[in-house]
């Protein structure tokens, strides 16, 4: 079997794949800015618009795996023009809507568009990269969050004086972009007649990878090394979504500087999409198991010492040690969908990375629902103390990681032998 040179380079795959997914990542990262304005045209309270946020975090997880179970099966391009559609849909009924149904209606549609785009992308670095796929990964992992760095200081100068323009006009950016990603994405392609060697070296081996070991996600779940890994996953989605969501209110709980609160909202944002191309492409050289250990348990540590600094009033600290924790509770965001591909082949790696992402529901459930209650209950310093414990005990854990053994006598489909 001999496989042929793709019509363009994986370079430019990896950034059409991270265009996609930043437009995806508007749902969750513009929200902020929509949401007041929203509230105030629909006049609704604060509370039902955390519902709408929800619906978005339900329905952009539990999509990925049927979007990822066709992707594998039928390439990129089916999921991707529906998640197009979804992303424009989404986007438009919000835009126009006279209610808050309509709006959840929205966010949900659009949750489902994200993510479908979001899977798609993320593993179009994973089955076309081998030895550089920690940073072509980080790449499109980063534009997630990325993008909307760039969307949103334009989005703030029109959405309160022209709300559904620029809505809009951001569905047609979704839309424009993810079209264009499902006419130019595809996977490593096989075909016969093709001599050996014509491809791209890495492309050639993980498509090799795809052919010969293509372990399917029940028997993905039968293996210790997944539980693990979904064990870290709920825990750095939920004190990461604790921090993301309550740093603000923490620095004002500490009695910081109003600078102070927003610098360190911002420099969460900066630093958790710099970390995630920094430190998965270290994983690289360094081994995707021991980096993904280390940057958890650092990512811990620097809570832990941020905790301190407010509770000692050093704003400037304080700022610094809450985007260490953001730049190094990232790069896993990467990292684990490589070592998805690795322990259990490319060739299912859409469906079985899906699985793994819903691990984000139940960290969602941390972050929000379970952190709130803590704060009310034992306060926040020791709230955001248990946080950082979380992450050095889910760090440490990892360190015990090593690949599934696989059955080297089977043929394409093998599973993994726990």
């Amino acid at each position: 079997m001999t496989f042929r040179r793709p019509s363009v380079s994986r370079w430019t795959l990896v950034a059409m794949a991270a265009a996609a997914m930043g437009v995806a990542g508007t749902y969750q990262f513009v929200w902020s800015s929509i949401r007041v304005p929203l509230g105030t045209r629909l006049a609704v309270p604060e509370a039902a618009l955390g519902t709408v946020f929800t619906l978005f975090v339900v329905f952009q997880t539990v999509s990925q795996f049927p979007a990822g179970w066709v992707r594998d099966r039928y390439g990129p391009r089916p999921p991707t023009v529906a998640g197009a559609v979804l992303l424009v849909v989404g986007y438009a009924l919000v835009a126009v809507a006279g209610g808050l149904p309509v709006v959840a209606l929205g966010y949900a549609l659009g949750g489902v568009g994200a993510g479908v785009v979001y899977t798609v992308s993320l593993n179009t670095a994973v089955k076309w990269f081998d030895d550089r796929r920690g940073l072509a990964t980080g790449i499109v992992g980063m534009a997630y969050a990325g993008l909307s760095v760039l969307v949103i200081p334009v989005l703030r100068g029109t959405i309160e004086t022209e709300f559904a323009g620029t809505l809009l006009a951001l569905a047609a950016l979704s839309g424009v972009v993810a079209v264009v990603a499902a006419a130019v994405l595809r996977d490593p392609p096989v075909a016969d007649g093709a001599g050996p060697g014509e491809g791209d070296a890495d492309a050639n081996r993980s498509a090799v990878d795809g052919v010969e070991r293509a372990t399917p996600w029940r028997a993905t779940v039968r293996t210790w090394q997944f539980w693990l890994l979904y064990f870290a996953f709920v825990v750095v989605n939920g004190v990461g979504l604790m921090v993301i969501g309550k740093v603000v209110a923490y620095a004002g709980a500490l009695e910081l500087t109003a600078a102070t609160a927003t610098a360190g909202a911002s420099v969460v944002a900066i630093a958790d999409a710099s970390g995630i191309v920094v430190v998965s492409g270290l994983s690289d050289r360094l081994g995707r198991e021991r980096t993904s250990a280390a940057s958890i348990v650092l990512s811990g540590l620097a809570l832990l010492g941020a905790v301190r600094a407010g509770d000692a009033g050093l704003d400037l600290a304080f700022v610094a040690l809450i985007g260490v924790t953001a730049f190094f509770r990232s790069p896993v965001f990467a990292t684990f969908p490589s070592l998805v591909g690795e322990y259990y082949g490319t060739a299912r790696s859409s469906e079985n990375y899906a699985v793994l992402y819903t691990a984000k529901l139940w960290g969602g459930i941390v972050g929000g629902a379970v952190a709130s209650r803590l704060v009310i209950v034992v306060g926040w310093s020791p709230s955001f103390l248990l946080g950082g414990a979380l992450l050095v005990a889910a760090g440490l854990a990892l360190s015990l990681l090593r690949p599934p053994r696989t059955d080297r006598g089977a043929g394409p489909g093998r599973e993994v032998d726990p």
